[in-house]
């Protein structure tokens, strides 16, 4: 099973490439489950036509009896492809990271990778903030890789030190490492030196480089990724390119 946990700067694009990941590995026939563990909980609106998942946070406070399925806390999107929210605190209550702790409990209770064995899992992780809560996918075996989505702007790089610098923390614990950053490009002056000298410092790979596209907004103003959008697009084939090679590597 391929682990991933997908960190990186809130507006960067991550719930995108995370997205546009899940269904790419979906579309190679791929048992895919995608977990957005951000407050936000939009996560997976791509995946599901626009429609938005109720998080499980809201879940756990709506009803007065817990969850006894999967699919209560959880919908299938393109592709077959297993979404979850975590979703956080009612805003200004309460701390966002117990509630991905709780996610993760309460998914480990139900057994859901023993009941879906899902060839793939997904985490969408915030990285603005990297305290136990938002390390949880990185620790206790949930995810074996990190990827860390970044810019050429320097408050997204230096968000991806702050996340280089959280996983290197547990490197002696055998939790999750660092595969490598993905580049989404914003057309920063400069943008893939600045990004591939940050890298080399930190003795990383990019192992995708995501060019700005017209089509990706487009198809997500229809509750869409490209790779469900239109797969012969040259960014769905650059998505495709880079989950085929993250699903080889696991193989």
């Amino acid at each position: 099973m391929l682990k991933l946990a997908i960190y990186g700067k809130g507006g960067i694009g991550k719930s995108t490439i995370t997205g546009n990941l899940a269904a790419a590995m979906a579309f190679l026939g791929k048992r895919v489950i995608q977990i957005g563990c951000d407050p936000k909980a939009d996560s997976t609106i791509n995946l599901l036509g626009g429609q938005p998942l109720m998080p499980v946070m809201e879940y756990l406070r709506t009803h007065e009896e817990m969850p006894e399925r999967i699919e209560d806390i959880s919908r299938e999107g393109y592709g077959g492809i297993l979404c979850i929210e975590t979703g956080g605190p009612t805003p200004g209550l309460g701390c966002a990271g117990r509630g991905i702790i709780a996610t993760f409990d309460l998914l480990r209770d139900l057994e859901l990778f023993e009941t879906y064995k899902p060839d793939v899992v997904l985490y969408d992780v915030l990285g603005d903030v990297v305290c136990g809560g938002f390390a949880a996918p990185i620790r206790g075996g949930y995810a074996d890789k990190v990827l860390i989505v970044t810019s050429g702007e320097k408050m997204a790089l230096y968000a991806a030190d702050n996340i280089c610098k959280a996983v290197k923390n547990f490197e002696d614990r055998s939790y999750a490492s660092v595969r490598g950053l993905i580049l989404n490009q914003r057309n920063v002056e400069n943008e893939t030196e600045k990004v591939r000298a940050f890298a080399d410092e930190r003795h990383l790979d990019i192992v995708g480089c995501i060019p700005r596209s017209d089509s990706i907004i487009h198809f997500e103003e229809e509750g869409k990724t490209v790779i469900e959008g239109d797969p012969e697009l040259p960014v769905s084939k650059v998505f495709l390119e880079l989950a085929g090679r993250l699903l080889d590597e696991s193989e």
